[in-house]
């Protein structure tokens, strides 16, 4: 699979550089890219060559919302290598969630809490996204931890590493099915299975939204962590895959994009039940 390398450069006050990256890597996420490495200069970002369309981004970033801040780019081909890898050597402190679950790398484990006293959940990422260090996984993982999950078959909509729908599984669910469009993730997904022992309760499936048209039955908890665009072209798809009482966990967005999330949600016969805010991310709960 073939990337492109974009060098954003962000021009503006100093202190407001983490915010426009913030907002940068949302609204670059909408054009099609899967994951940014912070810089010095603004955010380093990689989509694949066969999704990457310049006037779609061009059209995006037209109407970037800080007007003191300027953003321009350089598109290179992104070299054939594992550009994640020092990240991965690297790996990540453990993350607890609200006293539920600790997510740990397998190797920072010093310091976890006694075994037994919460989930422990070990994420091993190759080239997939979603460890709890992102606002949005932790709400997503608090808020789905906080359901009673005994016995529910779980989806989880673009699943990066997999670890909602592991997750779920740890806590009682009895099944879980994650896709995800990256190759990358679905096979880290099964390989993070694997380590957490839930292998045999969990699918990862590789494509996007129209392959629930051919998995069959529906699902008491779906699960999307995704961006503002992809989640109103695709609720309606997660909705036909929920039964009356099924609940609907939605992040990846902005609390300025709340008005239109819900409007289609209530389109489709969703009510909002639930809501967190962490910095200017969002989390959404719905019940069918």
């Amino acid at each position: 699979m073939k990337y492109y390398e974009v060098k954003f450069h962000i021009s503006g006050p100093a202190d407001m550089m983490q915010d426009a990256r913030d907002i940068l890597t949302a609204m670059a996420g909408e054009a099609g890219f899967e994951t940014f490495e912070e810089t010095e200069e603004g955010v380093t970002g990689y989509v694949q060559q066969a999704l990457f369309s310049q006037p779609t981004l061009d059209e995006t970033l037209a109407f970037f919302p800080m007007d003191d801040v300027k953003v321009s780019y350089q598109v290179a081909e992104a070299e054939d290598r594992d550009w994640n890898e020092q990240w991965e050597q690297e790996g990540f402190q453990p993350i607890v969630i609200d006293g539920l679950c600790v997510v740990h790398d397998g190797r920072h484990i010093d310091g976890l809490p006694a075994e037994g006293s919460l989930l422990s959940i070990e994420i091993d990422t190759h080239l997939a996204f979603g460890t709890g260090t992102h606002e949005t996984t932790r709400m997503m993982l608090s808020a789905l931890l906080n359901l009673n999950l005994e016995g529910k078959r779980v989806l989880d909509c673009g699943c990066g590493t997999g670890i909602l729908g592991i997750a779920a599984l740890m806590a009682g669910a009895r099944e879980a099915v994650g896709y995800d469009i990256d190759e990358w993730s679905t096979d880290n997904a099964r390989h993070n299975a694997v380590i957490n022992r839930v292998d045999s309760r969990f699918t990862s499936l590789l494509g996007d939204a129209s392959l629930l048209d051919h998995v069959e039955g529906t699902f008491d908890v779906v699960l999307a962590n995704i961006n503002r665009n992809i989640l109103l072209a695709d609720m309606p798809r997660f909705a036909r895959k929920m039964s009356p009482g099924s609940i609907l966990l939605l992040s990846g967005f902005y609390t300025t994009d709340k008005p239109l999330l819900t409007e289609q949600a209530g389109k489709l016969g969703l009510t909002l039940t639930a809501e967190q805010t962490t910095s200017d991310w969002m989390c959404l709960q719905f019940i069918r």
